[in-house]
């Protein structure tokens, strides 16, 4: 039977029509799973920036990769790209990274640095986050740090109050007791600074600071005395207030332990503090950072710790941790997210393990910092009492001239030593000069 040229055409039209049709059907597959593809391959390169000086930092480094460890774990293809920057370049990079518009996702700054960041309007208020997460933040160490023009921009993660390390065996030689306040404090340092070898001068002292080196150091350990002695840089509302019969009062000791040499003369921080850990110094009145060094000392079995016998003791927040304002919301929540890792529970009590310093939050089980840290009870105590009188190396009202702050209290201070000036003098300079600065901020 023949078939119609008709129906010949027909057929073959529906065939084609057919092919057309599952090759546009093709190409849509492919198109979409092109896309899926596409999609897939940017969640799973999703990345958040990271900068930290503290990748390679003994402690700190465990605990930070605990924290991303756990964060891409609950966050599959998300990933952290951190990075160091060393401390001395630190703040000027982070200044250009967010001067260009190209911040981190994760803030990590020093406490006494972050101000003018917040200033400049490039951290998030968290407190908005803190709330819709109901994250309760109540008994956080030295939270009150972190607030900016009545805004929480970051959250402290270490703050610390200064203990009093001293060698037992010099007291006993001086023939003094372990010192309960400071004139008792003040008696063990004539005592215990000592001419060993005849030539009329001192190869032992009775404490040791730091008489050369940077402002800020120079500022916390001449803190020390003017604290004691009741006296602040400002008041609670900013207020300059240097020249006080109590601020007077804690630079003439400041002066009268280092023009009678009752430490050591143009040395560094360092430098001090291993003389401490060799047994050439009786007391040492420092952060807790100082028990690492003392650990692999001389005169290691002979130091002992306890709560400063000054009071309230020095002490301040360290670093802080926030998210930057300008990201897109979905980071933010991302950033967010780790934020909330760093400051759970968990990994707070980790902090005290593996930094083996106290840490901020109250909730936080110190049971692995105690097994490290023979004087970890002397830590906790000094943290509490500093953070209870609102004790800060930065004064409010100067935060954003901080560092012309500290150097210019250490120019004067040193000037009143090597010029041989009257306190009273020096606090008058001093207001005089730290109001300008705050005009100027």
């Amino acid at each position: 039977m023949l078939t119609s040229v008709n129906t010949i055409y027909s057929e073959e039209e529906s065939v084609m029509k057919l092919f057309a049709t599952r090759l546009v059907i093709s190409a849509a597959v492919a198109l979409t799973l092109n896309v899926l593809g596409t999609v897939s391959a940017q969640a799973q390169t999703k990345v958040l920036k990271f900068v930290s000086w503290q990748k390679d930092e003994l402690g700190a480094k465990d605990w930070w990769a605990g924290i991303i460890k756990e964060f891409e774990a609950s966050h599959p293809g998300v990933t952290i790209d951190w990075t160091k920057v060393e401390r001395g370049a630190y703040a000027d990079t982070m200044m250009t990274l967010f001067a260009g518009g190209k911040p981190p996702d994760i803030v990590h700054l020093a406490a006494f640095e972050f101000h003018k960041f917040a200033d400049n309007g490039w951290l998030e208020d968290l407190g908005p986050w803190q709330k819709k997460n109901n994250i309760d933040m109540k008994g956080w160490t030295a939270l009150n740090v972190c607030t900016w023009k009545q805004k929480s921009v970051c959250i402290p993660l270490l703050y610390s109050g200064y203990p009093m390390a001293y060698n037992e065996e010099l007291l006993a030689k001086a023939g003094v007791g372990i010192p309960k306040n400071s004139n008792e404090y003040f008696e063990a340092l004539k005592k215990t600074t000592r001419d060993l070898n005849g030539d009329g001068i001192p190869d032992q002292f009775g404490t040791g600071h730091e008489t050369r080196g940077g402002g800020g150091q120079h500022l916390a350990e001449l803190m020390i005395y003017t604290l004691d002695a009741g006296g602040r840089f400002t008041d609670a509302n900013g207020k300059v207030t240097i020249n006080t019969p109590q601020m007077i009062e804690g630079l003439s000791r400041w002066k009268a332990v280092v023009k009678n040499s009752l430490t050591p003369r143009d040395l560094s921080a360092g430098e001090t503090r291993q003389m401490f850990a060799d047994g050439q110094i009786a007391m040492k009145i420092d952060g807790p950072w100082i028990f690492s060094i003392v650990e692999k000392g001389k005169a290691a079995s002979k130091i002992k710790f306890k709560v400063s016998p000054l009071s309230p003791p020095m002490g301040g927040a360290s670093n802080v941790i926030g998210i930057p304002s300008e990201i897109p919301d979905e980071t933010k929540k991302l950033a967010w997210d780790f934020i909330r890792i760093a400051i759970s529970d968990k990994q707070q009590s980790n902090f005290a393990t593996l930094v083996g310093a106290v840490p901020p939050s109250p909730r936080a089980n110190h049971s692995g910092g105690k097994a490290s840290t023979p004087h970890w009870d002397v830590l906790v105590q000094s943290m509490k009492a500093a953070a209870e009188g609102g004790v800060d190396r930065i004064p409010k009202g100067l935060e954003l001239s901080f560092n012309e702050f500290a150097k210019m209290v250490q120019e004067e201070s040193q000037r009143m030593i090597i010029q041989d000036l009257d306190p009273k003098l020096v606090a008058q300079t001093m207001q005089k000069r730290a109001e300008l600065l705050q005009k100027q901020q």
